[in-house]
């Protein structure tokens, strides 16, 4: 029973950090409030999930960009555009808000067009999701 709800609490959190829609907060929540798993170990199946979806969106960034004139493609160009602004504005350290709605998708796609290293991209989005999940965590308790 607790691996089937660390998985569900891993794959919401993973979908919600890739550009497909999800409700991590949720499911984390849910589990933390039902008591169905230690809550750190919900902790870390939220945040490992969520970082593997940034990587993803890292990935597609980094590798399939030249698709984005494609009906299918996930980032509308303008949404592209205000995360590169953002990017150029305030660096690498822009990531560690890559939990936020709206901007923080598209804000790991455009780190894998940018070419961004890899180990700076998953401190500063590691940082980012742990600090949320730790803050969602505190206030269930």
């Amino acid at each position: 029973m607790i691996l089937a709800v660390l998985g569900g609490v891993f794959i919401a959190a993973f979908l919600s950090a890739t550009l497909l829609p999800g409700a991590s907060e949720a499911a984390f929540l849910a589990a933390v409030t039902q008591k169905a798993a230690p809550p750190a170990s919900l902790f870390m199946a939220a945040t490992l999930g969520n970082v593997l979806g940034s990587l993803a969106n890292l990935v597609l960034g980094r590798f399939f960009l030249r698709y984005e004139d494609r009906r299918w493609f996930p980032v509308s160009p303008a949404a592209r555009a205000r995360a590169e602004r953002l990017f150029h504005r305030f660096g690498h350290p822009v990531l560690f808000f890559a939990w936020l709605p709206v901007v923080g998708d598209p804000l790991t796609l455009v780190a894998g067009l940018l070419r961004m290293p890899l180990l700076p991209f998953l401190v500063y989005v590691t940082l980012g999701k742990a600090a949320r999940y730790g803050a969602l965590l505190w206030l269930a308790s």
